[in-house]
C-alpha cells in the first residue's frame, strides 16, 4: 500500500490544538460556564514556552496547569495563549504555544485530547519539491481521549 501524501494525523493534530484555542478564546472573553475546568499538560522544554525559571526547574518535562477559579488575564492569539497563575500564592505569568500542548481535558464535558510532538513541516521549496510526507508525526498523531456527549434537559 503507498504512503499518503495527504498528512493527515498533522491536519488533524492542527485542527484539534485549534478546537483548544476556540475553548481558550471563549474563556477569555466570557469566562467558563458552571462548573467546567480545564486540565492543560504541555511541555516544557518547548522552545518557546514562557515559564518562572522556579517552575522550570520544578517541572522540567512537562507541566499541568488548571483553569478553573483562580486564573487571570488570559491571552491567546493564533500561535500560544498567555495566563497568570499562582504558585506557592505567587503570581506567575505564563505562555504556552499550542504547539507545547500534550494534552487538554475538560471533566465536567468528559473531554480530552491527547497530543503527540510534531517536527516542523518542511517550508517554501522544500516542501513543494518533497514527495514524501513531513517525518516525524506517530501514527495517530492526536487523538481523542474521551467524549460523551450529553443530552438536551
Amino acid at each position: 500500500m503507498a504512503d499518503s501524501l495527504i498528512n493527515y494525523p498533522a491536519m488533524l493534530q492542527r485542527a484539534l490544538l485549534n478546537l483548544v484555542r476556540e475553548v481558550l478564546v471563549d474563556t477569555a472573553e466570557v469566562g467558563l460556564p458552571g462548573d467546567h475546568h480545564l486540565y492543560i499538560t504541555f511541555s516544557t522544554r518547548h522552545p518557546e514556552v514562557v515559564v518562572p525559571t522556579h517552575l522550570r526547574s520544578r517541572y522540567d518535562e512537562e507541566m499541568t496547569i488548571v483553569l478553573q477559579n483562580q486564573f487571570w488575564d488570559l491571552e491567546c492569539d493564533a500561535e500560544s495563549f498567555s495566563v497568570t497563575l499562582r504558585f506557592d500564592g505567587e503570581p506567575a505569568r505564563l505562555t504556552i504555544p499550542f504547539d507545547a500542548v500534550r494534552s487538554f481535558v475538560d471533566p465536567t464535558a468528559s473531554f480530552g485530547l491527547k497530543f503527540e510532538p510534531v517536527e516542523a513541516e518542511p517550508e517554501g521549496d522544500e516542501a513543494a519539491g518533497s514527495e514524501e510526507p513531513p517525518e516525524g508525526i506517530p501514527a495517530g498523531g492526536a487523538q481523542i481521549l474521551s467524549f460523551e456527549p450529553r443530552r438536551p434537559r
